[in-house]
């Protein structure tokens, strides 16, 4: 008898545990219970410890409150242009409302999966595929309202709708690549026509720079090399006329530049004007006579056209200089100056006696002419020497 007492108090206690543990609830945070009595809803408990009636009360369903993250499988879906693409989905969603989580809806999940298929087909296929492909946040945009409106009923947000892939055909993308690479060919076509065109401007603005550079040098080398020879021929000719030079220094002159005129190979015969033949015989006056013919066997006068054609053979034979400069002694340089100051001094007084004449050269020396307009300066001339 006392141990059938002994087992039903056992049994009592068992049962009494067994009661305070089904009447004790601890609900962790971020979570929410539903609890049902004899089969209908009696309350939703948040976190922390709670007490049930043993036997009488039971927890339906445990929610969770935090945001969830979900990624449904791709989905086949057809653009306004006929083209399938597959779309892979990620959606955000919050448990706002257990009990109607609960009640209102068998899977909420689910059912956010099918309604996120059927909105984004009607989306996308008012789409053509560069506007699938460009427009993202249009699409998430409208899926996340029209997710929110459909599930708000529910006790569920949905926070965020994200698509996390696009993929079209392979042949459409083989298509795309080929259409990318010939546009980044023709950016670097574009690049290098531009760096040529700036290149080849760079290098014209250089040469038009170096050619003006130069070009001025040029012209600064052109001006001071006139200027330098105008300077020279202003000395030499102030020169001459400060030394009040005689015939017979203008006849050694010509006699020195005669050899220079005659250098050239096919230089035997040449055209000088008629000027020139006056000077040529004051030459040959000023050297002791002239040829057995006269001056007329070495110059041959052309007639009315003013040139004069003059052969060096003849006035080699005509002039004879050869056997006048071999006669010919020199003098101390005292004897020059003394002989050169008295011709000086006759010359002065001759030309003080003389009258002045404005007509044509004297035939027996060189004329130097006094102006521009044609006008003859007559020089006296010197003594003959022996």
């Amino acid at each position: 008898m006392e141990n059938v007492i002994l087992i039903i108090l056992g049994l009592f206690l068992l049962l009494v545990l067994v009661a305070i543990v089904r009447a004790v609830r601890i609900v962790p945070q971020s979570y929410a219970i539903i609890v049902e009595r004899l089969g209908k809803f009696q309350a939703e408990f948040g976190a922390g410890m709670h007490l049930l009636v043993p036997f009488v009360d039971r927890v339906r369903t445990i929610v969770d409150l935090r945001e969830q993250v979900v990624s449904f499988p791709p989905q086949p879906v057809i653009t306004s242009d006929n083209l399938v693409v597959s779309i892979d989905s990620v959606i955000y969603y919050q448990v706002t409302d257990p009990k109607r989580a609960t009640y209102e809806i068998s899977n909420y999940l689910q059912a956010i999966e099918q309604l996120t298929v059927t909105t984004l087909r009607n989306v996308i296929g008012a789409m053509d595929l560069e506007q699938t492909l460009t427009s993202r946040d249009q699409i998430n945009g409208q899926l996340r309202g029209v997710l929110d409106q459909a599930t708000g009923r529910w006790g569920i947000r949905v926070s965020n709708v994200e698509l996390k892939s696009i993929d079209p055909p392979a042949s459409i993308q083989g298509a795309m690549e080929q259409q990318m690479r010939a546009e980044r060919d023709r950016r670097a076509a574009i690049l290098t026509a531009e760096g040529v065109k700036q290149s080849q401007i760079l290098t014209a603005e250089g040469d038009k720079q170096s050619a003006i550079l130069r070009a001025e040098g040029q012209a600064q080398s052109a001006i001071l090399k006139a200027q330098g020879e105008s300077r020279a021929i202003l000395q030499v000719f102030d020169a001459i006329h400060r030394g009040n030079a005689d015939p017979k220094l203008l006849a050694y002159q010509y006699l020195q530049t005669l050899p220079k005129i005659a250098n050239g190979q096919s230089s035997k015969m040449w055209v000088v004007p008629t000027e020139f033949t006056a000077a040529l015989n004051g030459i040959a006056g000023a050297l002791g006579g002239k040829g057995a013919d006269g001056p007329s066997a070495a110059f041959a006068d052309a007639g009315d056209s003013g040139e004069v054609r003059v052969d060096l053979a003849g006035m080699e034979t005509g002039l004879d200089i050869a056997s006048d400069l071999a006669a010919t002694n020199l003098q101390t340089p005292e004897e020059a100056l003394a002989q050169a100051r008295g011709e000086a001094a006759s010359a002065s007084q001759e030309a003080a006696e003389a009258p002045q004449s404005t007509g044509g050269a004297d035939p027996a020396g060189p004329s130097f002419p006094a102006s521009r307009g044609g006008a003859h300066r007559q020089e006296p001339e010197p003594p003959a020497q022996g």
